[in-house]
């Protein structure tokens, strides 16, 4: 068994998978490759897949499979699995650190006293307690999420197709969840359904004031919505680690606008859930009858 890393994954990961066969991260070797891990930078579509002809199995190390053609690869006899337990913990953190920067201040009074500005008196807070976090998806990551915000004073409530009973958020329509929420945090994958989700129809149904948090996908939210409404000061900040690509175009419209904090893609990149997700590849691998 030959065996591809092709993105980036913790260290330890080529001496644990070396049981199994050869290991190697040289991407000139995909046509060779039976198994090919990979995280958010490959896209496994179409091409990609045509190119590995000895392709058994494809491990998405963390949530989602939307940069994998999976029907293509079912066609082609490829098995395809992701790790979504690993990242729950490491994703939810960074969301939470995020809704918490946004009402104490922190990158304005972190930014003002590196130029030398003490501005105690215009940085102005606000808390958490008693707001309402309202979910966009309430899988793992969106539940441990909860789970913070609740131990926090926040009350939680949250719409997901999927998900019809949870013991921490309170199930509303999607509307519902626009219309109630003082804070919005993704947690959907991309598909049909949720591209754009976030756009200025959507946005117009939200409080004044809003914040948005994205740790799910970048192409959820419609960048030059989100940019329409921050100029206009309907929603009061977007904290984003999500792109439409890594990096994004030079010109994408958030990285422009006002009332932004922004991060570069490392809702995953934890240590500890980096061991995580190797865990899962090597039990995925184990397990592997092809």
């Amino acid at each position: 068994m030959k065996i591809l890393i092709s993105d980036a994954f913790d260290a330890s990961l080529p001496n644990r998978l070396k049981k199994f066969g050869e290991v190697t991260d040289d991407k000139s070797q995909l046509a060779d490759a039976n198994v090919v891990l990979i995280r958010s930078k490959t896209k496994a579509k179409k091409d990609y897949i045509d190119s590995a002809p000895n392709l058994k199995l494809i491990i998405r190390g963390g949530v989602g499979l939307d940069n994998v053609d999976l029907d293509y690869a079912k066609e082609k006899g490829i098995e395809v699995h992701n790790t979504p337990e690993a990242s729950s913990v490491a994703v939810a953190e960074l969301a939470f650190a995020l809704m918490i920067s946004v009402p104490n201040r922190l990158i304005e009074a972190h930014s003002t006293m590196k130029e030398g500005r003490w501005e105690k008196k215009a940085l102005k807070r606000t808390e958490l307690m008693g707001k309402t976090l309202g979910l966009i998806g309430v899988g793992r990551i969106g539940t441990v999420l909860a789970n913070r915000a609740r131990a926090f004073g926040m009350h939680v409530i949250g719409y997901d197709k999927f998900v019809t009973y949870s013991d921490l958020v309170e199930l509303k329509s999607l509307d519902e969840v626009l219309a109630a929420a003082d804070y919005i945090s993704l947690h959907v994958p991309l598909n049909s359904d949720t591209e754009g989700l976030i756009n200025k129809e959507t946005i117009a149904k939200m409080k004044d004031g809003i914040v948005v948090i994205n740790t799910g996908r970048g192409l959820c939210v419609n960048a030059e919505d989100m940019g329409d409404a921050l100029k206009s000061g309907k929603v009061a900040h977007y904290a984003t680690d999500v792109w439409p690509s890594d990096p994004p175009p030079e010109d994408y419209p958030v990285l422009s606008a006002p009332k932004v904090t922004m991060t570069p893609h490392i809702g995953a990149s934890t240590k500890e859930n980096l061991l995580r997700i190797g865990d899962q590849v090597v039990e995925i691998i184990e397990n592997f009858k092809g």
